[in-house]
């Protein structure tokens, strides 16, 4: 059994500290092979916030970390670090390629940046990115889950938030259908959900929006607590089978709960949710 942890909009400099404890405990009751962060580490891309997330991330104890940076995490209020080195304050936190590619022994996964210097809020995935992100999920060995993870979101479950989408989502979506992609992992807009988008967007495949809530910020929106998610599939047992938890906090036990699972049965087969 393979088991990710998918959080994200951390906005440490916001941190609420027994949320922080409460995940921590749950990821070393739990021991996640890999947590992958889908950007806005922190708030306002301070290095006293860099350093704070960088010491979260380390006692989660998870062997592989995969980080992405979101639009928080280059500089707003310093325009000649935002205009030269926008990343360098999330490169001395997180060392490696802003976008990159894991490949387990149960999953492959392409990471991208989709924040631009030059945009405030809205991210996007350049024809260049796209080309490269297909060419990897193409090359990947067979029989692993594969997933790419942006910090802007492929699918809001309401109207008001499509402003949020990722630009040139359709394009994207509908290439790394045709290229293998199971799960769309992301974050951004602090409200969590686990959607089938074959149906919805006329895609090749079955590929699944697993969208992360507001992990461990006090940035929550009135009908989301804080949560994360937790993936677990077996590649030997069921390779097209994988469960996506969403895990929220929970004020009266001060710990992470488990909210609701939901079966996903891949590569075009059906799917069943239940909810606790």
């Amino acid at each position: 059994m393979r088991l990710i942890l998918h959080l994200s909009d951390t906005h440490f400099g916001t941190e609420r500290p027994a949320v922080v404890a409460a995940l921590t405990r749950l990821a070393q009751r739990e021991r996640p092979d890999i947590a992958v962060l889908s950007g806005d580490v922190t708030q306002r891309a301070r290095r006293t916030q860099f350093a704070a997330a960088r010491r979260f991330v380390q006692s989660l104890e998870v062997p592989v970390v995969i980080t992405l940076p979101g639009n928080h995490d280059i500089p707003l209020d310093n325009v000649f670090a935002r205009l030269g080195r926008p990343y360098a304050r999330y490169l001395e936190a997180f060392d490696g390629p802003l976008s990159r590619v894991h490949c387990g022994p149960g999953e492959f996964i392409v990471a991208l940046n989709s924040t631009r210097w030059y945009r405030h809020i809205h991210g996007t995935v350049s024809r260049r990115q796209l080309q490269w992100s297909c060419d990897e999920l193409r090359a990947a060995p067979p029989g692993l889950l594969k997933l790419v993870v942006t910090h802007h979101p492929v699918y809001v479950p309401r109207p008001s938030e499509e402003h949020n989408l990722l630009r040139g989502h359709r394009e994207a979506l509908a290439q790394w259908a045709a290229a293998g992609a199971d799960l769309i992992l992301g974050g951004h807009i602090h409200l969590p959900s686990i959607t089938p988008l074959a149906e919805a967007r006329a895609l090749s495949r079955s590929v699944w929006s697993v969208q992360a809530g507001t992990a461990v910020s006090s940035r929550v929106r009135w009908e989301a607590p804080n949560s994360v998610n937790l993936l677990r599939y077996d590649p030997l047992v069921a390779p097209g089978e994988c469960c996506a938890e969403r895990w929220n906090f929970s004020a009266a036990s001060d710990e992470f709960e488990l909210a609701e699972a939901v079966h996903m049965l891949l590569a075009g087969r059906a799917a069943s949710a239940t909810a606790r």
